[in-house]
């Protein structure tokens, strides 16, 4: 690991890490505390996704939607008007808007091939995002001197790292270069709340390819369906705690090549100087 021991951890003049797991267990939180009450620079995954990656696509999806509105089309055919989204670090919803659901049209959901190009845009932006850290590690310290540095990694990371691979596996051996890998694991509750939150108010999710073919299978096989009669909502919901089970062994495997702090544990951090402490310690337990 780029720190041995908790000592090396305290002395370091410049600290580097990244948070990796499930969304809802303290990636975000712990991000925005640290970037507000210490030296850290804050590097999203999600929001570079959607600023860099992703931008275009989105704007021109709104783009597409305003045609279909005569008084909007004019406007747009005569430059009179500008579309853009407004992502910021607490609103991703421009780029879980563009994802989508699969399913009825009627229903908004999207036809099933528009649904994977998209996931496969998202995947693409993800990981060209992720192998980003090393430049932003770079200009975080050399043009904005921040002496520290977080990578606020998405849910879906684990999604297109092969950990079998160990560090061979090319974005995972570039971010354990980089920085210290820290999973925020879960356990049986807390995958329970989560379920019980994304039933109340269900959101788009990018999935590994071929975990999303056999998931919609299984529900078109299942719930004897059509595609065009596939309620969006209900099928990620379906979805959503097979996808958690699906990720938590690839999250365990990555967490061989970094140090795990429980969800309860993260809960207890209320300043750097306890979340520097509780890093220490995992290093000395690691």
């Amino acid at each position: 690991m780029l720190y041995k021991t908790a000592q090396d951890w305290h002395s370091a003049p410049n600290k580097r890490v990244l948070f990796f797991g499930m969304s809802g267990l303290g990636k975000t939180y712990l991000s925005n505390m640290l970037r507000d009450q210490g030296d850290w620079f804050h590097y999203s995954i999600d929001y570079r996704i959607g600023t860099r990656y992703m931008g275009e696509f989105i704007t021109d999806n709104f783009k597409a939607e305003a045609m279909k509105v005569p008084f909007l089309r004019e406007l747009l055919l005569s430059d009179s008007i500008r579309i853009s989204s407004k992502i910021t670090f607490d609103n991703l919803s421009p780029v879980a808007t563009y994802l989508g659901k699969p399913g009825n049209h009627a229903m908004g959901g999207l036809p099933y091939g528009e649904y994977c190009r998209r996931q496969e845009q998202f995947k693409q932006s993800e990981i060209s995002a992720l192998l980003d850290t090393e430049r932003f590690i770079d200009r975080a310290k050399r043009i904005y001197g921040y002496p520290h540095f977080i990578c606020d990694t998405g849910g879906s990371i684990c999604e297109w790292i092969n950990p079998a691979l160990g560090l061979e596996d090319p974005i995972l051996g570039a971010l354990h270069h980089d920085s210290l890998l820290v999973w925020l694991r879960g356990d049986e509750r807390h995958t329970q709340k989560l379920v019980r939150r994304f039933d109340r108010a269900p959101k788009p999710m990018a999935y590994q390819p071929e975990f999303l073919a056999q998931a919609w299978a299984d529900y078109l096989s299942e719930f004897n369906k059509k595609e065009g009669d596939v309620d969006p909502d209900d099928f990620i919901r379906w979805t959503y705690a097979q996808a958690l089970a699906h990720r938590q062994p690839l999250y365990e495997k990555m967490a061989r090549f970094g140090v795990t702090l429980c969800a309860d544990e993260v809960s207890q951090i209320k300043s750097p100087e306890d979340f520097d402490r509780m890093i220490g310690a995992a290093i000395d337990a690691a």
